[in-house]
């Protein structure tokens, strides 16, 4: 058996232990942080320009003219209208169906197997299709 066999006696090796607190409390040493009291802004970047005021505010956003609609699906009209009634933007708006602060817009959502007599100004291609298959009829306008 050689030296570097040799087992080590008990308690020759002490486990490590955390560290509860350091001198300088996860601070650093010096600088503007480490002080009592300081608060930097968001992007601040110790007096260099902050990159949101170094790239350049250009360009266009269609956001404010972006169009919404109440949606309405098929399967809506299916339960809430009888055979070749009338669907229009006011008898949704009786029935409870849509708020009517917006323009209504007609979805395929769904199976419907009822003709209706449907007079909306937006209507998908799959809905027409739909309502035209179960012998139905639509207006836009």
């Amino acid at each position: 058996m050689s030296f570097v066999e040799l087992p080590s006696f008990k308690g020759a090796r002490k486990n490590k232990k955390r560290m509860r607190g350091t001198r300088y409390c996860g601070r650093g040493i010096k600088g503007e942080k480490s002080r009592a009291g300081s608060k930097l802004n968001r992007g601040f970047e110790g007096g260099q320009m902050p990159l949101i005021r170094r790239i350049p505010k250009r360009g266009f956003s269609n956001a404010k003219f972006k169009k919404e609609f109440e949606i309405i699906n098929l399967d809506v009209l299916e339960k809430n209208f009888s055979e070749n009634s009338l669907v229009t933007i006011e008898t949704l708006k009786e029935k409870g169906l849509v708020k009517g602060k917006k323009p209504v817009k007609l979805l395929g959502d769904g199976e419907i197997k009822k003709p209706l007599k449907v007079k909306l100004a937006h209507i998908s291609k799959s809905a027409l299709k739909k309502i035209k298959n179960c012998g139905g009829t639509v207006e836009l306008g």
